[in-house]
């Protein structure tokens, strides 16, 4: 079977139900115009067989679902693969402009519309899901590095600083460069990674070797409920001990004075 024959089974497969990634629940960590390439962070579980999109075309306005984007460039399919995304997971897209097209995780084959590959002068890719490329339904994530030039990003449902990000203008080569652990939850590092002041950027240079970084986000562990039920079983023995000692000290304070007026 071709692979846009195979691309085009999976899409099918990937329109069973199942829970719809939200704004901010993926983000863009990497964006390489050399390589043509970048890399996201599922910052929430992706259900097996999901098909996502993305696109350099612009937002020409409205609310996902009413608006649309202009025509020209590529527009790119995705579906995530019978096993599924676990949060934390960084996917790196490469080579999206050539033959070996490909992404670490699922399969990544076909340009659905448009001509393929990044501007160097500057550029923007958007992460959408919906119905097929044509009908977005939830804008999820967004990264620049031309500031948005020629989209409005009014009701779309994204925000920069928020789940979108706007890099040094013209960068060949920028990555997201802050905390990957630590956090208490997968949400928490949307902000983070949206904001523009925790990436690096690269102005100028030849980075089409250069390979975006795909270590894992990870949270602060959470104690099980059991370990809360032994701190607190622990905590009452302590006092319990200490109340036994202040007793027992309380009573020997009181037989000493007794004896002395005994005496």
């Amino acid at each position: 079977m071709k692979r846009t024959s195979i691309m085009a089974a999976l899409l099918i497969a990937a329109g069973s139900s199942h829970a719809q990634l939200q704004p901010g629940e993926i983000a863009f960590t990497a964006f390489n115009a050399d390589e043509d390439g970048f890399a996201i962070v599922a910052l929430s579980a992706i259900a097996p067989f999901s098909a996502l999109y993305f696109t350099d075309n612009e937002w020409s306005g409205g609310a996902a679902g009413s608006g649309g984007f202009n025509s020209g460039e590529g527009t790119y399919a995705w579906v995530t693969g019978a096993a599924g995304i676990a949060a934390g997971t960084v996917v790196r897209f490469s080579d999206i402009d050539g033959a070996a097209r490909a992404a670490s995780v699922g399969t990544f084959g076909q340009v659905l519309s448009g001509l393929p590959g990044f501007a160097a002068s500057g550029d923007s890719v958007f992460a959408y899901s919906g119905a097929s490329a044509a009908q977005p339904a939830v804008m999820l994530a967004a990264v620049s590095t031309d500031g948005f030039a020629g989209s409005t990003l009014a009701g779309s449902g994204l925000e920069v600083g928020v789940n979108a990000v706007s890099v040094q203008a013209g960068a060949d080569f920028a990555e997201y460069g802050g905390a990957r652990s630590g956090l208490a939850t997968f949400g928490a590092y949307a902000t983070r990674i949206a904001d523009a002041g925790h990436w690096i950027s690269q102005p100028s240079g030849d980075f089409a070797a250069l390979t975006p970084d795909l270590t894992p986000f990870t949270v602060a562990a959470v104690p099980e409920p059991e370990t809360y039920a032994l701190l607190a079983t622990g905590l009452g023995l302590i006092g319990l001990r200490i109340q036994q000692r202040r007793r027992r000290e309380a009573d020997k304070r009181v037989a000493i004075a007794s004896g002395a007026l005994a005496r």
